[in-house]
């Protein structure tokens, strides 16, 4: 996300500086997949809260009209920092805001934030999906513009959507026999604490019979819980890994594959909420 600052020109309108920067914070989800809008400043009793407005193009992603997407921005010093919060409180008389309750610490949770096929040889160059990284333990390597190289995502079908949100989810599959884990690592940043406590992860997948092992994990304080999958249905279902126990505002948070040649499994929906 690229901000232009303003000032106030007490001769005439607002104008912009000449310095552009890429705001922390924002790039695990391309600013909650929005370009810019505008911000809105709201002076409190207590402080005074900017909150962006960032346009989501729902519409090429098969789940409707446009959404705005707001978001609290701090500040350390004069360089802004977008809080990418999927659900917060805002107190309009004082101007403090919080996370909510039923916030999803996961960041691009629905895999739409990039509109290429992943890996991608087209400017800017990406391996990974973002937010997210693909680690190969054995099987085909993922590497940009190779024909060999499995696909990171999966582009969703008008019935997909049915049950899915968006036009993109996470893929998991080989040609070959194979061994891989997708993942992210969650933790505190300067401004939203990740609070110690217990948590519920879920997702929707679907695949295919040919693995041997298949599972939704989280690892925090060096203690991992998983999830393995075991439906033999190639439709799309939630699984639920409950009780989730998060140690000093940190976890790892993923899916491991073991498949045969073959094997396909596509993952989306996936949500982290404090219990």
């Amino acid at each position: 996300m690229h901000i232009t600052l303003w000032y106030d020109d007490i001769k005439g309108p607002y104008k912009p500086t000449n310095e552009m920067l890429i705001t922390p914070g924002c790039m695990d989800d391309f600013a909650h997949i929005t370009q810019t809008g505008f911000f809105v400043n709201v002076k409190g009793t207590e402080q005074e809260t900017v909150v962006y407005c960032g346009d989501r193009w729902a519409n090429f992603a098969g789940n409707g009209l446009g959404y705005n997407q707001w978001m609290p921005m701090s500040f350390e010093d004069n360089t802004p920092y977008l809080n990418s919060l999927n659900s917060w409180n805002l107190n309009e008389t004082s101007g403090e805001w919080q996370v909510a309750n039923d916030n999803n610490y996961i960041k691009n949770a629905s895999f739409e934030a990039d509109r290429r096929i992943i890996p991608s040889p087209v400017k800017p160059i990406q391996a990974h999906i973002t937010g997210w990284v693909t680690y190969v333990y054995q099987g085909n390597a993922v590497v940009v513009g190779d024909s060999e190289s499995p696909q990171l995502n999966y582009f969703n079908t008008s019935e997909d959507r049915k049950t899915v949100v968006g036009e993109k989810s996470l893929n998991i599959e080989d040609k070959v026999t194979f061994k891989r884990k997708v993942y992210q690592i969650i933790e505190s940043s300067p401004f939203v604490d990740l609070q110690d406590g217990i948590y519920n992860l879920y997702a929707k997948v679907k695949h295919n019979l040919k693995f041997k092992a298949l599972k939704m994990y989280a690892e925090s304080g060096g203690v991992q819980k998983s999830y393995f999958v075991k439906n033999e249905t190639e439709n799309w279902y939630t699984i639920t890994l409950e009780n989730i126990e998060v140690k000093n505002g940190k976890v790892e948070v993923g899916f491991y594959a073991y498949g045969t040649a073959g094997g396909s499994c596509q993952i989306d929906d996936v949500v982290l909420v404090k219990k």
